[in-house]
C-alpha cells in the first residue's frame, strides 16, 4: 500500500464514495491508525465516530440501537491501535496504518477476549461506552 492508495481509500471513506465491500476490519484499523498518528485518542474519537456513522448512511445502512455504528467497539479498537502506536512509534501515517493492519487486520474477534457476547450485543454498548467485562484494556 502506498501513501496515495491509503489517501484515496480514506478520501472515499470520508466522502461516502468508498464501496461498502472495502470497509473491512483491516480498513477499520488502518483508518484508526491513520487518524491517530500525530494526534490523540480524545481528538480522534469524535472525528472517527462521525465519519463511520456518515459512511454507514452513505452505503444505505443505518445507525440504530441494533445495527450500524457501535460506540464500545469503536472505542475499543481506537484504544488498542493507540496503544500499539504509542509502543512502536511508527515514522509516518502510512507506517502506522501498515503496522495496525499487520498486527490487528486479521484479529476481528480480539474484542471477545475483553468483552462477553452479552455486552457486545447489548444496545447500550452500541450507543455508549462500556468497560470490558472479561479483562482490562492494555
Amino acid at each position: 500500500m502506498t501513501d496515495e492508495a491509503l489517501e484515496a481509500f480514506l478520501h472515499g471513506f470520508e466522502t461516502g464514495t468508498l464501496d461498502k465491500s472495502e470497509w473491512t476490519h483491516g480498513a477499520h484499523v488502518a483508518a484508526a491508525a491513520w487518524y491517530l498518528y500525530g494526534s490523540s485518542y480524545d481528538a480522534v474519537l469524535p472525528l472517527i465516530r462521525q465519519r463511520i456513522q456518515n459512511f454507514n448512511l452513505s452505503v444505505g445502512g443505518a445507525n440504530t440501537p441494533t445495527t450500524g455504528y457501535h460506540e464500545t467497539l469503536t472505542r475499543f479498537w481506537l484504544r488498542i491501535v493507540d496503544a500499539l502506536l504509542q509502543e512502536r512509534r511508527p515514522a509516518s501515517p502510512l507506517e502506522a496504518a501498515r503496522l495496525a493492519v499487520a498486527t490487528y487486520g486479521a484479529e476481528r474477534a480480539l474484542h471477545s477476549e475483553y468483552y462477553s457476547g452479552d455486552v457486545v450485543q447489548d444496545s447500550a454498548a452500541r450507543l455508549g461506552w462500556r468497560t470490558p467485562d472479561l479483562k482490562p484494556l492494555p
